[in-house]
Order: structure tokens, then C-alpha cells, then sequence
């Protein structure tokens, strides 16, 4: 095996790296780069004066009289803004919940925006006259593709509807403020922080004013309201809560990750799941989330490099399991296509490359080389692919007398939810859901010819227990999340991932039994009994 880098001879000296582990390199140490950015916002250094750093102190810890404001405007461009909510004084230790009416201007309900505008700013005077006021900005509708249930669209072929994006209700609005008396060193200041600090200088000391966030990740889809025309009025309902840096530091880096996410393309639904998730577990759960996460990819990334590694140097497909490569690369190609209408160009790239993967090894499992003989296509084989494509339909038949009858139950009994779904998405979810119910089934004749062949040398071995590592990783976290939450394991994949376990503890006993050594050792133990005898 080669090193990471070597010199190649007749080359100059020229070193010459590995592309998959200079990958796997990089991808190391961003994910140490990441696991010191968390460390960093979780043990934020205060400032020292007495070492004489230039130290940025908090505006609350004078304790001024605020007020906290709310006013809607059309564009947040401080003008015609309209008074909502008012709290005098206002107490950054507080927390209230302010329920009020909001009215609707004639744009918004033709279809329209309209922009929620929080103030922080001394008591008594307007906050456009207050030079040391912060506001936040943040927007009260969005614009959806209104969802239909049955009835409606069964009401929808007697009256068209439009399908194009209309704007929606936001019902909350979380306000919140970084109300820990911190005091930042001027020199160190985080980049998070940053940006939503404004700095303003009393007499020789600088001041930071409060750092105001509204809370974009307590919104669900499932909450928002459509805008009618009709609608004059909406309910609009305002929280505050103070919270710690750590905290705001916290949330700020989960919006900007929410925001990735949709500049990468996931769909707004799937956003919104990442969200609940995100927002209903603590801190150090979602830092092990992440290493997990992390540790998956990359078994994943070295099974697949060593997968497309190890079949470029077969010669001989004798062993291999024709049925099982097909019924892979077919069950991947359902995948992908059932997943390319609901998720992000993120997760179809590494499942559109494992399905060119299995579609290329199918040509080379067949070894697809036309002849032509008297006007026939012929495909050439050996001696022992002959013998391997005889037991593996041998053990192909076996798994039909099971496969089938389960595939037909399945789809008779989906028939029940043909009304609610079209015809084409009726058959990929009827397929897809095959593959995950019955998939492991066609690991069954690779094991059939390991058996009759009593060897397991035609198989990759690391790619299997990268994968079966992988698959251990899922059904440890699937397990633990069902006895500490408990929530029922809905995912097909994650209920899949159990069965896999089976057949991959069965290639083990094989790789165990059929090694040299230990029919080595059975050799000699037969041989032993053969001389006391």
C-alpha cells in the first residue's frame, strides 16, 4: 500500500499525493477548525483593564431607563412606522408575553410585505432621536406555495387556484437581548459579536449597546397564516427574553447555518425540520450530533473511494453476486429519483454518485464484451463465473418464493393511499418503500456463494466495515434517541439500517470461517483425529 505521498521512479522526485486522502485531510481539519470555533463561543475571554487591554464595556450596567418599541412599516426605512407595542420601562432581566392586534395596509393584503421594527432606546423621547438606540429589522410575512388538503382539492377541479407563491402571516415575534453584564476585549472581539455591536464613546470609556436579535428560528411553517384580502386585521404575538452570550452567540451561528442551508438549496420544509431540531435540543447534544454526523462521513467518503478502488483492479467477477449488484443499482436509481423532488442539491450529489457507482459496476460485474456468433450476443465468462452465476441463481430463486409475495402484499395494501397521491408518486413510494422493507433480502444469494464457494477473498473487505461501522453509528443513535425521547422510529431508512445489522454480522462469521487459517486449523485438526485413529 502506498503512502499518502511517495515518489514515483523516473519521475524527478516529483511526489505525487493521493487525491481521496488529501480530501479526507482537509475535511479532518475543518472539522477541528470547527470543533475550536465552538470551544471559542463556549469560553469567551472577558477583558482584563488591569493589563492595560482596551476593554469595551456593556451600556446596561449603568442600568438606563429603555423602552422597547415595535412598529410595522412596508420597507424598514424609518419612515411611516406605526406604533404596535410600547413597554416602559423596559427591564433587559425581564421576560413578558405581549398579545395585540396588528392592522393590515392595503399592499399587504393585495399580496404584499410588511416589516416588524424593534427599538431599544431611552424612555420618553423617539427612538429617531435617541443617537443611542438599536433596532432590528425583521419581516413579518414570507411567501409560501399555499398547501391543499384532499378536500381542497377536490373543491380545486371545480374552482382553479393558483399555485404561485402567496404571502403569509407570521403570528410571532421573539425578541430577545444579550443581558449578561460582559465586558469584551476590544483587540479579541468575536466576529459574531461583531456585527450586531454598536459602540458608542462616554467621556475616556467605550461602550457597546445592547445587542438585539429577533429569534428567526422559532418560526414554523405550520404556524403561518395566509394574507386575504378580507383580512384587516392579524394577531401578532410578542415575547422577550433575555439571554446569555454564550446563548446569543449560540443562536447567531444556528441562523447562519439555517442560512446556508437555504442558499444551498434545501426546501423550505426540509428547513423547517432542521429548525425544530436545532431549536429543541440543548448545546452539547447538537456538538454530538455534529461529531457523529462527521464520523459517519467519513466512513462513508473511505467506503466509497476504496469501493471504486477495489473494483477498477478486479479481473475476474468469479464470486460476485450478479442479482445483488443489479438489484443495488436499481434500488439506487428508486432512491435517487424519488429524493430528486424533495430534497437539496446537497443530498442528491452524494446519492446521484453512488448510483453512477452501481451503475458502472454493473457493466463490469457483466462484463459486458459482444460477440457475435451465428447473429447472437454472446457474454464471455470463465470456468468459475460460470459456477458463481449457477449458485447465484440458485439462491435468487430461494429469495423469490419470499420477495414476492411480500412485494405484493405491500403494494396492494398502499392501494388504501392511491386517492391522496398521484399516479407516479403512488408507484416511487410503493418502490422506495420496497426497497427499504425487503432491500436486505438481496444481500442473501452474496452469502449463499460465499457459503458454497467457503471463501470470502472476492469481496472488499474495509468497504464492508466502513459501511457496517456506519451502520452501527445509525442504530446506536436511532436507539438512544427512542429510549431518551421516546419517539417512535418513523424513518424507513433508520428501521432498514436494523436488518442490515444481520447480514452484516453473518459476513463476519463468514470472513472468520472461511479465512486461510482457519481451515488451516480444521485441516490439521482432521489430520490429527486421522493419526489417533
Amino acid at each position: 500500500m502506498l503512502p499518502s505521498c511517495y515518489t514515483k521512479p523516473g519521475s524527478s522526485g516529483a511526489k505525487r499525493c493521493s487525491i481521496a486522502k488529501l480530501l479526507l485531510g482537509v475535511f479532518v481539519v475543518y472539522m477541528l477548525h470547527t470543533v475550536w470555533l465552538i470551544y471559542g463561543f463556549l469560553n469567551t475571554r472577558a477583558c482584563d483593564g488591569d493589563t492595560g487591554e482596551l476593554c469595551i464595556a456593556s451600556y446596561l450596567a449603568a442600568r438606563p431607563r429603555l423602552q422597547l418599541s415595535v412598529f410595522t412599516c412596508l420597507v424598514p426605512d424609518n419612515s411611516q412606522l406605526n406604533l404596535v407595542v410600547k413597554i416602559d420601562p423596559f427591564d433587559p432581566l425581564s421576560r413578558f408575553n405581549r398579545q395585540v392586534n396588528v392592522s393590515l395596509p392595503q399592499q399587504t393584503r393585495a399580496n404584499g410585505s410588511l416589516y416588524a421594527v424593534v427599538y431599544v432606546h431611552k424612555a420618553g423621547i423617539s427612538p429617531l432621536e435617541d443617537s443611542r438606540e438599536v433596532h432590528y429589522a425583521a419581516q413579518l410575512t414570507t411567501y409560501i406555495t399555499p398547501t391543499h388538503t384532499v378536500e381542497q382539492r377536490d373543491m380545486k377541479r371545480l374552482r382553479p387556484r393558483s399555485e404561485n407563491p402567496v404571502s403569509h402571516w407570521k403570528p410571532r415575534l421573539p425578541i430577545t437581548v444579550m443581558s449578561e453584564d460582559f465586558t469584551f476585549n476590544k483587540a479579541a472581539l468575536p466576529s459574531d459579536v461583531r456585527r450586531y455591536m454598536r459602540v458608542s464613546q462616554y467621556e475616556q470609556q467605550l461602550m457597546y449597546l445592547p445587542l438585539l436579535l429577533v429569534d428567526e428560528l422559532s418560526f414554523r411553517m405550520k404556524d403561518l397564516m395566509e394574507i386575504s384580502s378580507r383580512d384587516a386585521e392579524l394577531p401578532l404575538t410578542v415575547s422577550y427574553e433575555g439571554i446569555s452570550l454564550r446563548g446569543f452567540r449560540f443562536w447567531v451561528h444556528l441562523q447562519d447555518v439555517v442560512y446556508s442551508l437555504e442558499q444551498f438549496g434545501f426546501t423550505e420544509e426540509y428547513v423547517d425540520e432542521i429548525k425544530e431540531t436545532l431549536v429543541g435540543s440543548n448545546l452539547y447534544l447538537l456538538v454530538v450530533t455534529a461529531l457523529i454526523t462527521a464520523l459517519q462521513l467519513i466512513c462513508e467518503f473511505l467506503a466509497l473511494k476504496n469501493d471504486i478502488s477495489s473494483w477498477r483492479k478486479k479481473k475476474t467477477m468469479g464470486g460476485m453476486s450478479r442479482n445483488t449488484v443489479l438489484w443495488r443499482c436499481l434500488s439506487m436509481l428508486l432512491i435517487f429519483l424519488h429524493l430528486l423532488e424533495q430534497t437539496s442539491l446537497l443530498v442528491l450529489l452524494p446519492v446521484g454518485l453512488g448510483a453512477c457507482v452501481e451503475v458502472w459496476k454493473v457493466f463490469k460485474v457483466f462484463n459486458i464484451q459482444p460477440q457475435l456468433k451465428n447473429s447472437k450476443l454472446h457474454v464471455k465468462m470463465d470456468d468459475e463465473e460460470r459456477k458463481t452465476v449457477e449458485y447465484d441463481t440458485e439462491a435468487s430463486s430461494y429469495v423469490s418464493y419470499l420477495v414476492y409475495p411480500l412485494c405484493i402484499s405491500g403494494a396492494i395494501f398502499s392501494l388504501a393511499y392511491l386517492r391522496q397521491k398521484s399516479y407516479f408518486s403512488w408507484l416511487m413510494n410503493t418502490l422506495v418503500t420496497g426497497v427499504y422493507a425487503f432491500g436486505f433480502l438481496s444481500m442473501a444469494p452474496q452469502l449463499f456463494i460465499n457459503y458454497k464457494l467457503q471463501s470470502v477473498n472476492h469481496l472488499q473487505g474495509a468497504v464492508l466495515m466502513y459501511r457496517g461501522v456506519n451502520t452501527l453509528i445509525t442504530d446506536f443513535c436511532s436507539c438512544a434517541s427512542f429510549f431518551f425521547s421516546a419517539k417512535i422510529l418513523s424513518s424507513p431508512h433508520q428501521l432498514s439500517c436494523f436488518r442490515d445489522e444481520l447480514l452484516f454480522f453473518l459476513y463476519l462469521y463468514q470472513r472468520r470461517r472461511y479465512t486461510p487459517k482457519a481451515r488451516k486449523r480444521e485441516s490439521g485438526m482432521h489430520i490429527k483425529k486421522l493419526k489417533t485413529q
